[in-house]
């Protein structure tokens, strides 16, 4: 079932997303063109905002969770995808090892953790579960509602080889973002496939990466559909050395949101938008929503409470934040049951295979809603994201879908993009 939307669509978007519908062939041909390029990350999911003038990516990640937030009709296409996706690494793989988080394992992730093992073991595929946490030292079962479990087995290294004590992948697939670094029991490995690769986690992954990338990626989009690519582009900054318990590097953060902000009202100028332009400030690595500011002036950034900046001077395991993006805040005009909503796009390989809306009931439009309290409401994505009808309505269900498979294939494209400009071997690619 398709959700209501209270939406406040006006002006470009509705021109935006018109001007995809029209040029589906066109969009659809590019994109087969790049992949041609360009290999895609294994799986990939990106949060995406929708203005009412505005559609962008806010977000991007390669070690997507909430698989288990997918409608369960998005399955088939999600094993097909996967499918593809495994042919191009180990045709005649048999067995792959599953690496989960070491620390998040909560009900809902395990679910997510289950979902992940139906979708690959329906590729014809034998899937266990392996962790590199050390206290994990035996095959341990974490029970699930409804009888269900998930059990997990500690990694065992044989060489430049790694499985569990019976078990010998041709493929090793991480849904562990490596947030406490590089695991030295996965490095160096000889034929075997780690996907993504160890340069993907957080460890090493930097957010201003991904958002160059995408910039670039959308320049040559809106070229091609002669549109500003503003329209789907946040502006975005980075600033490095900083310490917000120590208040080192506030002047590069203050000045840059500055500079973001006057970028932002010349914009809303020439499209007549009477917002208040506001930027996210957050950790250039991480994921969980942790560490981020929304401000709608440099001051803020200088005035930060004591309690503030100790939720930004942390994120994920307990890392320091010393690298910052700031990115233009782009508010939501998507609400669901009075809550504000985000759209978030799944693809595996190069296909949209799900999504589904992140709801906050106790959050602002212009505000993070990646926090507790946050809920879930799954998307139709399977058809409606992959086949619009032109010759339907603007506000109809199926073309704001496309929509937002567009961008966030844009964003995957980017991805692939910026794990190749990030490879501490190029010669992997030509």
């Amino acid at each position: 079932m398709v959700p209501h939307l209270v939406t406040a669509l006006k002006g470009p978007l509705l021109e935006l997303e018109r001007r995809f519908l029209d040029a589906n062939p066109q969009i659809e041909r590019w994109f087969r063109l790049e992949w041609q390029e360009h290999t895609p990350p294994f799986y990939c999911s990106t949060d995406l905002r929708n203005a009412g003038f505005k559609l962008a990516p806010v977000d991007t990640n390669l070690f997507p969770g909430g698989f288990d937030n997918l409608a369960p009709d998005t399955l088939p296409l999600a094993v097909q995808a996967a499918v593809a996706a495994i042919e191009k690494y180990c045709p005649d793989a048999r067995n792959l090892l599953l690496v989960p988080e070491s620390r998040e394992l909560s009900p809902n992730y395990l679910h997510n953790v289950a979902r992940l093992c139906t979708i690959l073991r329906q590729t014809g595929l034998d899937v266990r579960l392996g962790s590199f946490d050390p206290e994990v030292t035996g095959p341990t079962p974490f029970p699930l509602p409804g009888g269900q479990e998930v059990v997990i087995e500690p990694l065992v290294r044989r060489g430049r080889r790694v499985g569990l004590e019976d078990f010998d992948p041709c493929s090793i697939l991480l849904n562990n973002d490596l947030s406490g670094g590089l695991p030295p029991i996965l490095e160096e490995l000889h034929e075997q496939v780690l996907l993504p690769p160890l340069h993907a986690g957080w460890a090493v992954r930097r957010k201003s990466n991904h958002f160059a990338a995408y910039r670039d990626v959308a320049k040559r989009f809106a070229k091609m559909l002669d549109i500003d690519p503003w329209l789907i582009d946040p502006f975005f900054a980075s600033c490095s050395d900083v310490d917000f318990a120590e208040r080192a590097g506030e002047e590069c953060v203050a000045s840059r949101v500055d500079a973001l902000l006057r970028q932002m009202r010349s914009k809303y100028r020439e499209y007549g938008i009477g917002e208040t332009p506001f930027v996210i400030v957050k950790a250039d690595a991480g994921t969980y929503g942790m560490g981020v500011l929304s401000v709608k002036d440099a001051s803020e950034v200088r005035n930060l409470s004591a309690q503030q900046r100790s939720r930004m001077a942390v994120t994920k395991e307990g890392l320091e934040v010393t690298r910052v993006i700031l990115q233009e805040g782009v508010p939501t005009f998507e609400s669901i049951d009075d809550a504000w909503a985000e759209p978030v796009v799944y693809m595996i390989d190069r296909y949209v295979v799900g999504g589904f809306y992140r709801v906050h009931s106790g959050r602002g439009r212009d505000e993070n809603l990646n926090v507790p309290g946050m809920q879930f409401v799954p998307l139709p994505f399977a058809a409606s994201c992959n086949l619009p009808d032109a010759r339907a309505s603007d506000e109809a269900a199926a073309n704001r879908f496309y929509a937002y498979g567009v961008v966030g294939r844009l964003a995957l494209l980017a991805a692939s993009i910026e794990l190749e400009r990030t490879d501490p071997d190029p010669s992997l690619y030509g």
